[in-house]
């Protein structure tokens, strides 16, 4: 792969790392595909063995996401139409008052779901708490896999 296909995938990534983190793009799924078209323009047994290493952590994270996430969710017997909820308001907030809409609309959603489920401030707010503490553990989990990956990738340009 030329040193400029190399760089638009480098750019793919980092637009990956960064949808991970802001949560409207899906990020490691954008960082795999980018490490897929590297790979495959690339060829090569080493080109491929560093795809499936990071496709490899890209999966683990991403299991583990739902694994650890899901059971913070759980034992605060916060219900998945309550996230649901906060997933939308927060990506129509993104569109309102970008950036801080996505965050501040969550989390006014969340509490406003909890609260009329509830019917107690207190275990809404607790309830927003730990939706916004899975949300946390969330994006860590993910940028550590997309992180992994992306490690390995650079490793891979190295030996390619």
């Amino acid at each position: 792969m030329s040193v400029l296909g190399e760089v638009l995938v480098g750019l793919a990534i980092a637009v990956g790392l960064v949808g991970i983190v802001v949560q409207v793009l899906p990020g490691n799924a954008l960082v795999g595909g980018a490490l897929l078209l590297w790979a495959w323009a690339t060829g090569g047994t080493t080109a491929w063995v560093v795809f499936a290493v990071a496709a490899l952590l890209i999966v683990a994270a991403e299991t583990g996401n739902w694994l650890v996430a899901g059971r913070h969710m759980r034992r605060a017997e916060v219900p998945w139409f309550t996230l649901a909820v906060g997933g939308i308001a927060g990506i129509v907030g993104f569109f309102l008052v970008p950036v801080v809409g996505l965050f501040l609309f969550f989390t006014l959603a969340v509490m406003l779901v909890e609260l009329v489920r509830r019917r107690d401030r207190a275990a809404a707010w607790q309830a927003t708490v730990a939706a916004l503490q899975a949300t946390a553990i969330t994006i860590g989990i993910q940028l550590l896999g997309g992180l992994l990956a992306t490690g390995v990738w650079i490793v891979g340009l190295g030996l390619t």
